[in-house]
């Protein structure tokens, strides 16, 4: 089946933050721009330098729920990003400068919970954005995959919970599972989808307006499906525009 593209996000500062977009260049074999290209550091980080690393070794919402209900807004001319939370109001900092990373901690510092390793810190990836595949990848979801989850939960679930990157509309329920490992199709754009898909954590969990758990997500995928797998990732093989509407479809 052939469907389309309904919404892109990108994740400036991993889990810190969503922000919609109309379009957006696409680079091969690269992630989608500005998505991850910033991410937290905590007490317990163990990196090499700002190469790609593994989640666990950054804030993120699967840890401190509050964070799933940051909003963003980047200035891309300047690299400044403006963080919303319902609670903490907004700040506006740039994540390359110590002065103002130092702003942004004493601002995050209320949403982490007691007993979790305190935020020390913002780098720059180098390389790829620090997305949750170790290949620079784009991520993508079914919505008829999400409609189903929906149903056996009997609430809505907004699409910002699961951090992806494009959402397609006019597929069958799952069908994006049967495209692992083979090409598709996205407007413009030749990807290949990876041989896995996406398995979900806890931060799926937390509302994104208001930061607080407040449905059994994981539960009720391993009910449905007996895992918890929802959304594949892609790597691109071309350059080009790719914008809310365009066509997408495995070949």
């Amino acid at each position: 089946m052939t469907g389309r593209i309904t919404e892109i996000w990108r994740h400036p500062i991993k889990a810190h933050g969503f922000e919609a977009l109309d379009s957006t260049e696409i680079r091969k074999g690269e992630t989608l721009p500005w998505d991850r290209i910033w991410a937290v550091t905590h007490e317990g980080s163990k990196l090499n330098g700002n190469a790609w690393a593994p989640c666990m070794n950054f804030s993120r919402g699967a840890k401190a729920p509050h964070l799933m209900a940051i909003s963003t807004t980047l200035d891309e001319a300047t690299s400044t990003v403006t963080l919303t939370h319902p609670t903490q109001g907004a700040v506006t900092f740039q994540p390359d400068e110590q002065a103002d990373v130092a702003r942004f901690l004493d601002w995050i510092a209320p949403l982490m919970p007691d007993g979790r390793a305190a935020s020390t810190g913002i780098i720059r990836a180098t390389g790829q954005g620090m997305t949750d595949s170790s290949s620079a990848s784009i991520s993508l979801g079914n919505l008829a995959t999400l409609r189903v989850l929906e149903q056996h939960l009997g609430q809505a679930l907004d699409t910002r919970r699961f951090r992806i990157n494009l959402w397609v509309e006019g597929l069958a329920p799952m069908e994006e599972l049967e495209w692992l490992d083979k090409p598709v199709r996205l407007g413009e754009i030749q990807a290949r989808a990876r041989d896995h898909a996406i398995t979900r954590c806890a931060s799926t969990m937390a509302n994104p307006d208001t930061g607080k758990r407040d449905a059994e997500t994981l539960t009720a995928m391993n009910d449905i499906w007996g895992h918890q797998d929802l959304g594949i990732t892609l790597i691109t093989e071309n350059s080009g525009t790719l914008s809310v509407g365009d066509s997408v479809a495995q070949e």
